[in-house]
């Protein structure tokens, strides 16, 4: 499961998901992307479960890239806890996503494969996606 190796402060506050995503909102690496479309917190559990149907779905063929990475620790308190006590353990690592950013990429597939796959990859997650394709790219 993806987390980091380390942390500067073990837990963080909540934070705002305001706007959408300024940069990693276009395909660079492979031929089709996963888009997001609402903003929310993507789990690293959900990106391990995803990236396993795609690379199940292709068999192994082509390339995958995962363009997110679950750096925020989100904290859950006790069940039937009492007020104050301080804040919650770590309970899950999440990726905070904004709308139009690319989650995953695929390459060197066929397209059909490469939608089926990301298709059964877009019901991993708690946040709405679609499937787009790389625009062609001139010079380097």
């Amino acid at each position: 499961m993806l987390m980091p190796k380390r942390v500067k402060y073990r837990k963080q506050m909540r934070g705002r998901m305001k706007g959408k995503a300024g940069r990693g909102n276009t395909v660079h690496f492979g031929e089709y992307g996963l888009q997001a479309l609402s903003p929310g917190w993507v789990s690293a559990r959900q990106i391990e479960a995803a990236r396993r149907a795609i690379v199940r779905e292709t068999k192994r063929r082509g390339k995958v890239w995962v363009r997110i990475f679950p750096d925020k620790p989100i904290t859950k308190r006790a069940a039937e806890s009492r007020m104050g006590k301080g804040k919650g353990a770590v309970e899950f690592w999440a990726a905070v996503v904004k709308p139009g950013r690319i989650m995953f990429e695929i390459g060197g597939v066929s397209e059909e494969v490469a939608r089926e796959s990301l298709r059964k990859a877009k019901h991993k997650f708690s946040v709405k996606c679609k499937i787009v394709q790389a625009q062609d790219r001139v010079g380097g």
